[in-house]
């Protein structure tokens, strides 16, 4: 499928997929999404906390992986983090996102491109508090049991890819978080709320970024 880089309202970087007329991320700001759905909502949940495992469904252009990086830095938080993605963002792709420049990261091009340079499949030292684990495959073929603290959930839309929003596929998350662990999305459908309700989440709404109302975040909590 053809893919075209884009520069988001915030200035960032985002790829564009025509054929769909999907953005990988918000056309509202790429950055100012992340930092707000993963970051003010799921990274921050845990602060406090010296160690997370963290599992981010769609890797992509590594945005959120990186944005995760440098706030692990700032938290000193030890950071495990695990990237599914079953089509990856190619090397001359990687090349035109303009990520370490927006976010003003001196000094931390080398991480960036360590993230994408980096093996699939193997964990990868990316600092020592920063492991990284790239594994190309379907989200649905996510098979991991009482492994996370928290999930980026940030697949395509539910109207592109609704098999990616069932309640099969919550299953799974729900499976692969630890008791009181959280998933965050961008999304706030309906029938998202209803499939987490229906794996056995508790879901909240919360605001959402630039350009959208609502974000959702959902906890596994023992019974």
């Amino acid at each position: 499928m053809k893919r075209e880089i884009i520069i988001t309202s915030d200035g960032s970087s985002s790829i564009y997929l025509p054929e769909w007329d999907e953005p990988y991320h918000s056309k509202h700001g790429a950055i100012q999404e992340a930092y707000h759905v993963f970051i003010m909502n799921g990274l921050e949940y845990f602060k406090g906390k010296e160690k997370l495992s963290i599992l981010e469904i769609g890797f992509g252009t590594g945005l959120n992986a990186f944005i995760t990086f440098i706030e692990s830095q700032k938290r000193n938080v030890q950071i495990k983090y695990t990237g599914v993605e079953a089509y990856p963002v190619l090397p001359e792709e990687v090349k035109q996102l303009n990520y370490v420049e927006q976010l003003q990261a001196k000094g931390m091009g080398q991480v960036f491109k360590k993230m994408h340079t980096a093996p699939w499949e193997k964990a990868n030292e990316i600092s020592k508090d920063f492991k990284l684990i790239k594994q190309e495959k379907s989200f649905l073929q996510v098979d991991d049991n009482n492994l996370y603290d928290l999930i980026y959930f940030d697949a395509f839309g539910p109207d592109k890819q609704p098999e990616l929003w069932s309640p099969k596929i919550f299953e799974k998350m729900f499976l692969s978080l630890k008791d009181q662990g959280i998933l965050v999305t961008y999304s706030a459908k309906g029938s998202v709320r209803r499939a987490l309700q229906s794996a056995g989440f508790v879901v909240e709404r919360l605001p959402g970024p630039p350009g959208k109302r609502e974000m959702m975040r959902a906890i596994k909590k023992s019974i």
